[in-house]
């Protein structure tokens, strides 16, 4: 991908990215694994952070066996999670409303592609008053494979009108990098529960501490 290629578009991903929510995933997916008598620890949920459900499934019984009652522990995890959000609200990521009145001051096309079912990421995003921000909203039970498969990215391009090498996608997790690396963008990392890996490093146009300074990437690209 050329370096000075001209972006018209910018993709990002939610939860860990704009929200302040996979410390939540980390520790209701492990409660609620807990309240079924399984032991599941930070790495197992590392694992499945942003993975479509034909991926995290099967990932799931090659940790805990072929009885892990997936949907069970999920639904469980979401109870969880959601009384959490009631009590205690959703938590903005740093630099998000920075980085969306700059890229939409320059005419940017804003797109989400999460992995969170559509119902629920609208919520999201109306929650912490971003909605209006986006052209459009790309969830996971919109398309038949999702992250790391890059159908999200290419969806959500496709939805801007754009090719994806015009298009910027931010991430937190090395399974939507991959996702979005896939698909032609570039691929913008602000790692939140864990740095780029030797992996995923190599798919990476950059890396920042937070949203606002990714602002940094787009001079001379706009």
């Amino acid at each position: 991908m050329k370096d000075n290629t001209k972006i018209k578009g910018a993709v990002f991903d939610m939860d860990g990215l704009m929200v302040d929510t996979e410390k939540l995933y980390l520790r209701y997916w492990k409660e609620a694994a807990a309240d079924f008598g399984y032991d599941m620890q930070n790495e197992h949920v590392y694992a499945i952070r942003s993975l479509a459900r034909k991926y995290s499934i099967p990932k799931l019984k090659s940790f805990f066996g072929e009885d892990f009652p997936t949907e069970d522990v999920r639904t469980r995890r979401t109870e969880l999670i959601n009384a959490h959000i009631d009590k205690y609200g959703i938590d903005v990521k740093k630099g998000l409303f920075e980085l969306l009145d700059f890229l939409r001051a320059h005419g940017i096309k804003l797109a989400v592609a999460t992995a969170t079912p559509r119902e629920r990421a609208l919520r999201c995003l109306e929650r912490i008053g971003s909605r209006d921000y986006f052209d459009a909203v790309i969830c996971g039970d919109m398309i038949e494979s999702g992250k790391p498969d890059p159908d999200i990215y290419l969806t959500a391009a496709r939805e801007l009108g754009l090719p994806p090498e015009q298009c910027v996608a931010f991430e937190d997790s090395p399974n939507g990098i991959r996702a979005a690396y896939s698909a032609g963008c570039h691929a913008i990392m602000i790692p939140d529960m864990t740095p780029p890996d030797e992996e995923t490093a190599p798919l990476l146009s950059a890396v920042y501490d937070d949203l606002a300074q990714a602002v940094a990437y787009f001079e001379g690209r706009v």
